[in-house]
C-alpha cells in the first residue's frame, strides 16, 4: 500500500464525498482550500481524525478548508497524485480560476472589504517560508552577537559576515519585488510584469540618481525627524523624489492595484494576437514613471504616516499600546486582518531603524502557544491520541517557528472555551511588558522576525521580552489545565470515543456466596419490628411530546450512555420546565442545556435539541440563572423549535441522570406521548 501521506490523502478525499464531489482544490500556507459540489457529503468527524489533519472549517456556501499546518503542500501533492483524482474537477481549475471565483463571493457584509484583506493576505502568504527562513538566520546572527563572536550591527565587518548578512537581507531588500509578484498574480495580472515594474526602482541605475556629484539635477535635503538625507532630482523636466524602496511593502501594493486597471483595460483594447507584446510594453511605459513620480512617494508617505501615528501612541500611551496589541491580534489573525500591521513592522525597520510592534505581538503568540500547551497536557492526561498529535505539531510549529495558524485553526477555533483563557494570557503578558518596558520606551527590535523561542535574542531589552512572553505562556497554559478547554458534553464525547477505541478487559466470573439461612427476626424494644423504606425520586418530563429511547434520539454520545441513562422527547410544545426540584448547577448561556442537582444528590441534565449549541442562543429565551433553586414544573426556557428546525438541527430534547453509576437504579418508565410534568424516569438513590 502507499505511504502514510498517501493514506491520509485518500482518507481526506473519501470523507469529502469522493473525487466527484471536489470541484476545485488549492492550498495556502497551512490549509487545503476546497470547493465542493455537495457540502452535505462531508464526514467532518472522520476528516479530523486523519493523520496530518489539524482541523477543518466550513466557510459557508460550498467552500471548505482542511488545516494541515506545515505539511499542507505535501498533502496537496499527495491528493493531486491519487489515481482516483485524475480527471476530477480539482484538476480542471487553476489557482487563478478558483481565486477569481472566490473574489466574486462576498463572505461578509461588505464584499470590497473582504476582497481588500484577501488581497493583502495573498500578497504575503506565499513568501511566509522565506520570511521565516530569513528571520531564523537573523536569530543565529543575534546569538553570535550576544556571545561576542561577531558584532552583528557593526558597519566594519569582515567579508564573511557581510556575506552572511546578504543571506537574510536578500529577502527583506527584494521584498517589494516578491510582494508585487504575488499581488499581480492575485489580481490576474502577469506577475512578472508587476515584479519588473517594481524592480525598475531598485536597479543600480535608479539608485545612482541619488548621487549629487554625478547628477547636477540631484538635490539633498536633511530630514530632522528621520535623521537622514532625502534626495530629489529632475526627470523629463519634472521633480522626482528619490527613495530607497528596499523593504517597502505599501508601494508595490498600491502600484499593482493601479496596474491591474491599466493591464485589463489594455487587454480590452488590443486584439488577442498582439497582447503578448503590446500590453506589457505599454503597461511598463505607463506604470514605471507613474510609480517613480507618484505612487512610490505616496506609498512611502503613507507607511511613514501610519508608523509615526503608532510610534506616537507607543511614546505617549505606552501602557495602552502594549496591552492593546496582544489583545487585538487573537481576533485579527483568524480573519487575516493582521497583514497591515505586519507591513507596518517592515516600514518601521526601514524608516526608524527599529520596530516596536513585534514585542507586544510576541506576547499574543506565546499566549496562543501556552493555550496549546495546556491542551497538550490534558490530552496526555486523558490519553487522547488524536488531540495529542494535533497539539504536539501545533506547539512545535509555534515555539520553534512562531507560526500560530496550526494552533488557531487546528484547536482554538474548534473549542469556544479556549479563547477567553488565552486572552487571560494576552492580558497578563501585555500588562507585564507594559510595566517592565516603561523605562525603556517599549521593547524594540531591528529585525523583522517570527516571534518564536529561537528569535528572543533579537529583542531589546531581552529580559523584559522573555519574562513577558513567559507570563503570557504559563497563564494561558494553566488557565486551560485548571478549567479545561471542553464543555462537559465535549469531555463526555471524548471519553465515549476513547472507551469505544479501548477494548474492555475480560472480567473474571465471581462466585456469589450462597444465601444464608434466614433467622427469626428478633423484635425491637417494645416488640415492634423496624423496616427501612426506600425512597424513589421521580424525574418528570421537561416538555410535552413523544418519548423515544436514547439509542433512537440521534446523538451518539447520549446513546453511548456516557452521560447516563435517560430518555429523549420529541417536543410538541415550546415550554421547557424543571423535571425535578433542586439547584441549577449548569445553565448554558445559549439556553440549550440545564443541569439540576436534587437534595438527594440526583444530577439531571436537560439538553434541548441536538447540536443546538451552534445556534448561539438564537430562539432560546432562558428564564433561570445558575445556582437558582427551582421546583419541579418551574419554567426553565421558552424555545422557538421552528427556528431550531429551520437551522437544520434536531429538536429532540434529551434528559439523563448524569450520575447514574452512583445510583442504585435508574429506569425509564414512560412510553408514547407525555405531558410536561409526567413521570418518565424513576431513580433509586
Amino acid at each position: 500500500m502507499g505511504s502514510t501521506k498517501d493514506s491520509s490523502a485518500r482518507a481526506i478525499v473519501a470523507n469529502l464525498g469522493g473525487p466527484e464531489n471536489i470541484s476545485s482544490l488549492t492550498h495556502c500556507a497551512t490549509r487545503l482550500r476546497l470547493e465542493l459540489n455537495d457540502i452535505s457529503k462531508i464526514n467532518e468527524e472522520e476528516i479530523e481524525k486523519v493523520p496530518g489533519v489539524l482541523g477543518a472549517i466550513h466557510q459557508g456556501d460550498n467552500r471548505y478548508q482542511v488545516i494541515c499546518g506545515g505539511g499542507v503542500e505535501s498533502m496537496y501533492t499527495a491528493i493531486k497524485h491519487l489515481p482516483e483524482m485524475k480527471g476530477a474537477g480539482a484538476a480542471a481549475k487553476s489557482d487563478e480560476d478558483v481565486k477569481a471565483e472566490a473574489r466574486s463571493k462576498a463572505r461578509g457584509r461588505y464584499a470590497w472589504l473582504d476582497n481588500f484583506f484577501e488581497y493583502l493576505s495573498d500578497s504575503f502568504r506565499p513568501i511566509l517560508g522565506v520570511l521565516l527562513g530569513a528571520s531564523l538566520i537573523i536569530a543565529i546572527a543575534a546569538v553570535l552577537d550576544a556571545l561576542g563572536v561577531v558584532a552583528f550591527r557593526d558597519d566594519n565587518k569582515s567579508a564573511t559576515w557581510v556575506f552572511f548578512d546578504a543571506m537574510w537581507k536578500s529577502v527583506f531588500y527584494f521584498l517589494p519585488v516578491m510582494v508585487a509578484y504575488n499581488a499581480a498574480k492575485k489580481l490576474r495580472v502577469d506577475p512578472w510584469l508587476g515584479a519588473a515594474i517594481m524592480a525598475a526602482l531598485m536597479t543600480p541605475e535608479f539608485m545612482s540618481l541619488s548621487d549629487p556629484e554625478r547628477f547636477s539635477e540631484t538635490v539633498a535635503t536633511t530630514n530632522e525627524a528621520l535623521g537622514k538625507d532625502l534626495f530629489s532630482t529632475t526627470v523629463f523636466g519634472l521633480p522626482m523624489q528619490l527613495n530607497d524602496y528596499g523593504g517597502q511593502v505599501f508601494v508595490p501594493l498600491i502600484m499593482v492595484a493601479i496596474l491591474a486597471v491599466v493591464y485589463h483595460g489594455l487587454k480590452k483594447i488590443f486584439p488577442e494576437n498582439v497582447q503578448m507584446v503590446f500590453v506589457p510594453f505599454i503597461s511598463m511605459l505607463i506604470m514605471i514613471p507613474l510609480t517613480a513620480f507618484l505612487i512610490g512617494p505616496l506609498g512611502i508617505w503613507l507607511g511613514n504616516g501610519i508608523g509615526a501615528g503608532l510610534a506616537w501612541m507607543n511614546s505617549n500611551a505606552p501602557f495602552v499600546f502594549a496591552i492593546m496589541i496582544p489583545l487585538l491580534y487573537p481576533f485579527l489573525v483568524p480573519l487575516g486582518l493582521h497583514w497591515p500591521l505586519n507591513a507596518l513592522m517592515l516600514v518601521n525597520i526601514q524608516t526608524l531603524g527599529y520596530d516596536f510592534i513585534q514585542g507586544p505581538m510576541g506576547v499574543w503568540n506565546f499566549a496562543c502557544f501556552g493555550a496549546t500547551a495546556g491542551v497538550l497536557a490534558l490530552s496526555l492526561r486523558d490519553h487522547d491520541t488524536q488531540m495529542r498529535q494535533t497539539a504536539t505539531g501545533a506547539l512545535a510549529a509555534g515555539l520553534f517557528g512562531g507560526i500560530s495558524e496550526p494552533s488557531l485553526y487546528g484547536i482554538h477555533l474548534r473549542f469556544k472555551r479556549i479563547y477567553p483563557r488565552m486572552l487571560l494570557g494576552c492580558l497578563a503578558g501585555g500588562i507585564t511588558i507594559a510595566i517592565l518596558s516603561a523605562p525603556f520606551e517599549g521593547v524594540k527590535t531591528q529585525a523583522f522576525v517570527f516571534t518564536s523561542l529561537l528569535t528572543t535574542v533579537v529583542f531589546s531589552p531581552m529580559w523584559v521580552y522573555v519574562i513577558s512572553i513567559a507570563v503570557a505562556f504559563f497563564v494561558a497554559m494553566f488557565a486551560i489545565i485548571l478549567t479545561d478547554y471542553r464543555t462537559p458534553e465535549q469531555k463526555a464525547e471524548a471519553r465515549a470515543a476513547l472507551d469505544d477505541a479501548t477494548p474492555a478487559a475480560p472480567v473474571e466470573p465471581v462466585a456469589e456466596p450462597a444465601p444464608a439461612e434466614p433467622s427469626p427476626a428478633e423484635p425491637a424494644a417494645g416488640g415492634v419490628a423496624t423496616a427501612v423504606a426506600t425512597r424513589l425520586v421521580e424525574v418528570r418530563a421537561p416538555i410535552a411530546g413523544e418519548v423515544v429511547g436514547l439509542a433512537d434520539a440521534g446523538d451518539k454520545v447520549f446513546a453511548s450512555g456516557a452521560l447516563g441513562d435517560g430518555v429523549g422527547i420529541v417536543p410538541s410544545e415550546s415550554t421547557v420546565v424543571a423535571p425535578v426540584s433542586g439547584t441549577l448547577m449548569t445553565v448554558a448561556k445559549t439556553g440549550h442545556a440545564f443541569g439540576i442537582k436534587t437534595d438527594d444528590g440526583v444530577e439531571v441534565l436537560v439538553h434541548v435539541g441536538i447540536d443546538t449549541v451552534k445556534m448561539d442562543g438564537r430562539g432560546f429565551d432562558v428564564r433561570v440563572e445558575k445556582k437558582q433553586h427551582v421546583e419541579a414544573g418551574d419554567t426553565l426556557a421558552q424555545v422557538d423549535f421552528d427556528a431550531v428546525a429551520a437551522a437544520g438541527f434536531s429538536t429532540t430534547t434529551l434528559m439523563t441522570v448524569t450520575n447514574t453509576k452512583k445510583m442504585e437504579r435508574v429506569e425509564a418508565v414512560a412510553v408514547g406521548s407525555v405531558r410536561a410534568g409526567d413521570t418518565v424516569i424513576e431513580v433509586q438513590p
